[in-house]
């Protein structure tokens, strides 16, 4: 062991062995209990930053430990390589983007073994492959044979610098979720995935979910959208139409005054009369032009134009307008919206900017119990009139009003009832409606999984055989075309046979949302090299669900909750036998520096390979965890980097200058020297501290901080017993034992975060086995408490007694103890105890008279 501590040739050393050995590969087959410990995985967009770098240690971290625990652990590794990154890379440079792709998995390989991860290489996946499109576009067929895939029109959201649509959960604050493009909607004819048929499941089982962050869960509830409440019909009075609205708020039925469809609502020229048509399509056309968010605004002016035509009120049997205001979306409930604005602020501001009818069908339980005053003493009762002006929307719980028989009922009694009335009559009934919309997955792109799908003149659509998998991609492509995917210029591709009549037919151009790749990854990582099968499902259900996944908020709707449902569908075709994907989420925090996000615009970035250079890359996994809890932002610091570069190098320092007083067998003997017996009880509380704080959400900059106190207490121990200085060269038989078991205790629980030193000290000492293959250290309750100290007890400032008691106490305690003790009572006895002081860890002085 070199007296210096020279990182980057320890760390290749030590790379180059891991890979020759295999030394974290992992058997299907083992007696020992299963770990799956995963991080999301990466889009190989050319280099690591270092938002990667701490997530892939965090799990790395949890892997390592978990395996010294006695688990057989799956850690594996690949590449969500399908994209628009490298579709654009390619046409810019006119080059094809699976060279683009497999030039950057490369360098970021390189980049994953330099920074020591625990990978086993051989489950390595590559979504872009066809050996992992082929299963991809298998699974598309067991969905689409399940009727959980259709295809329809639809109004989609369109990115036109991506030239792409997107599905509802890439449009982000009305803007494209990769390109900051204002999204626009287009009717286009598209593929989509039915999550909605398992909506209520995937809220539901969010319960299950006890290992998941309260926020995410929220975040997933919330797009889930549960609304419940009715669907009531309104017939039209002009035509032989009727207009189904959704409401959560039926008990306002009576209040109606005006009735809303969207733009884009399915009926709407035939519900316009001719006399408003101009009018009607000017709107249309400029509402077509706006984001969602800009329609949704609260803060925006609501805008509408009349339609010609009337509704009936099957409850009142008044006839009221209908109208088309951009506030309305076809996406959302029905498209149309009854309004009612006495009791509704949109509809209110909207009813006073176009002299619209005001309503009240409500009013409070005050006002309620005032009228009830007013007749018991036969005075007139100041009851609201049904027009009655009001200065807002009164929108709070309260009585029906105006509403005949049901007047004096709640408002939230006479939703059941309501609702009931309308089911009896024909024209409504209760409704369970989710916000969360079917998974578009159709892209206008080439760089995706091709979908298996043939169109035929005579059959019609007609999935692709499976033994016909994979669809490649086609090579013969223009990268070059603008405005269109690039697949339309294959000449070799779009034309085909139909598998059921052998006649001509054409294949799908369309190719699958990535997100379809990262849905099912994880499965495939139990059962890689599969060409038989998508997966064995025995295989799968050994190792899934994943016990532990790490990756960044931003997926808690897009991956995870389609990782979610991909596996419930999957578990109801048979091909799983469990209902949720990942049993335990820690979603970590940024990387951040100077306050802020790390990124190229701001000239804030840190590049890894400058750290593994002049650091190397334990240093970079240790400063990585020191700062603060995995799941809070990180602030990076070159004087931090610094630092843990410098204790890396005293520990080195510790045991290079005593290498030769280790003693690899130790064995700690029975009455040890206090300053010895001391050292001993410092590593069994730092072993226990370490393991609780592991256990304890990954408390790692705690792991880090107690490295530290106990490198610290080696050190002081050294110092007091003269064994750094040349008082005292001789060590004895107890002091090499006891120095043995603090340092190699310390490697052990190091190894873990600085996974090359830890296992160059531990060979080098003559270690025949990888210190990652040792047991994890376990500590001795009763040594584990803290040191006892010699409390002193006064009685008006005279030593009357001194007792041994446990440095922990706390100043309460300390004060209890000692006015129990024989002593003092003895010395206070007929006395008033004036005050006690406590002096922590030394004395208390009780003060009689």
């Amino acid at each position: 062991m070199k007296e210096q501590y020279f990182p980057q040739e320890i760390e290749k050393k030590q790379q180059a062995i891991w890979e020759e050995k295999k030394s974290f590969y992992t058997s299907n087959k083992s007696d020992k209990p299963k770990y799956y410990a995963l991080s999301m995985f990466p889009y190989p967009s050319g280099k690591l930053h270092m938002g990667h770098v701490r997530n892939y240690t965090i799990t790395d971290v949890i892997a390592r430990f978990k395996k010294m625990n006695g688990f057989n652990v799956l850690h594996p590794i690949g590449w969500d390589s399908f994209g628009l990154p490298a579709e654009n890379a390619a046409m810019q440079h006119g080059a094809n983007p699976g060279a683009w792709t497999d030039e950057n998995i490369s360098y970021m390989t390189k980049q994953l073994k330099m920074l020591g991860l625990s990978y086993d290489w051989e489950r390595e996946v590559t979504t872009c492959k066809p050996d992992y499109y082929k299963w991809t576009q298998w699974l598309f067929l067991q969905l689409y044979k399940k009727g959980l895939a259709y295809k329809k029109e639809a109004a989609v959201n369109w990115c036109e610098t991506c030239a792409t649509v997107l599905a509802n959960e890439q449009v982000i604050d009305g803007k494209c979720w990769r390109c900051d493009e204002i999204v626009k909607k287009k009717y286009l004819s598209q593929w989509f995935l039915k999550i909605t048929d398992y909506a209520e499941q995937l809220l539901q089982d969010l319960d299950k979910l006890d290992g998941w962050g309260d926020n995410v869960k929220t975040m997933q509830a919330n797009w889930i959208g549960k609304s419940t409440g009715a669907v009531l019909k309104f017939k039209v009075v002009e035509k032989d139409m009727e207009i189904p609205v959704f409401t959560t708020r039926p008990d306002t039925a009576y209040g109606i005054t005006y009735l809303v469809v969207a733009p884009e609502y399915k009926d709407i020229e035939a519900l316009t009369t001719a006399e408003n048509k101009q009018a009607v399509e000017a709107y249309r056309e400029n509402a077509r032009k706006m984001t969602e968010i800009e329609r949704l605004s609260t803060e925006r002016i609501k805008t509408g134009v009349p339609l010609g035509t009337h509704c009936i009120n099957p409850f009142t049997g008044e006839k009221f307008p209908l109208w088309t205001a951009d506030y309305a979306l076809a996406e959302y409930g029905t498209g149309a919206v009854m309004a009612v604005p006495a009791h509704d602020e949109r509809d209110f501001d909207f009813a006073k900017k176009y002299e619209l009818p005001i309503k009240v069908v409500i009013e409070s339980e005050e006002m309620r119990r005032c009228v009830d005053a007013k007749m018991r003493s036969n005075s007139t009762p100041p009851r609201l009139h049904a027009s009655t002006p009001l200065a807002t929307a009164y929108t709070d719980p309260g009585v029906m009003f105006n509403c005949g028989e049901f007047d004096g009922i709640s408002n939230e009694e006479f939703k059941k009832i309501i609702t009931q009335k309308a089911a009896d009559g024909g024209f409504g009934e209760f409704k369970t409606q989710y916000r969360l919309r079917d998974w578009l997955i159709s892209r206008q792109r080439y760089w995706g999984a091709p979908i298996p799908i043939v169109y035929c003149e005579k059959c019609g659509i007609q999935a692709v055989k499976e033994s016909d998998l994979p669809i490649l991609l086609p090579e013969d492509v223009d990268f070059k075309v603008v405005g269109k995917s690039p697949i339309l210029t294959s000449k070799t591709f779009i034309d085909t046979t139909c598998p059921c009549c052998g006649g001509k037919a054409t294949r799908e151009t369309d190719t699958m949302d990535t997100f379809m790749c990262s849905s099912w990854y994880y499965l495939r990582y139990a059962d890689p090299k599969n060409s038989e099968k998508c997966f064995d499902k025995t295989i799968v259900d050994s190792w899934l669900p994943v016990d532990q996944y790490v990756g960044g908020i931003e997926h808690a709707i897009l991956h995870l909750l389609y990782s979610r449902f991909f596996t419930k569908a999957l578990k109801d075709i048979g091909l799983l036998s469990f209902d949720e994907p990942f049993k335990n989420l820690l979603t970590q925090g940024m990387v951040l520096k100077d306050g802020s996000k790390m990124s190229k615009s701001k000239g804030n970035t840190v590049d890894p390979d400058e750290i593994f250079e002049n650091y190397g890359a334990d240093t970079a996994r240790l400063f990585i965890l020191s700062d603060s809890p995995p799941a809070r932002d990180f602030d990076w610091s070159d004087a931090g980097v610094e630092g843990c570069y410098k204790f890396l190098n005293r520990v080195w320092r510790l045991i290079s200058t005593n290498q030769d007083k280790i003693i690899f067998d130790y064995k700690l003997g029975e009455n040890l020297t206090k300053e010895n017996d001391d050292l001993v009880r410092v590593v069994h509380m730092t072993i226990k501290g370490i393991t609780n704080d592991i256990a304890n959400e990954f408390q790692f900059n705690t792991v880090i901080s107690k490295y530290r106190e106990l490198t610290n207490a080696i050190y002081d121990w050294t110092s007091r017993v003269g064994l750094l200085s040349h008082q005292n060269e001789d060590w004895t038989t107890e002091d090499k034992n006891v120095f043995s078991f603090a340092v190699l205790t310390l490697m052990k629980l190091m190894s873990p975060v600085a996974v090359h030193l830890t296992e160059e000290v531990w060979s080098s000492l003559g270690a025949k086995t990888s210190i990652h293959n040792e047991k994890w250290c376990q500590w001795d309750e009763n040594l584990a408490k803290t040191s006892s100290i010699t409390l002193v007890v006064q009685v008006n400032g005279k030593v009357r007694d001194k007792i041994e008691v446990s440095e922990s106490l706390s100043q309460d305690e300390m004060k209890e103890i000692a006015l129990n003790t024989e002593k003092a009572k003895e010395f206070t006895q007929g006395k008033e105890i004036v005050k006690v002081i406590v002096v922590p860890k030394k004395l208390v002085n009780i003060v009689a008279k």
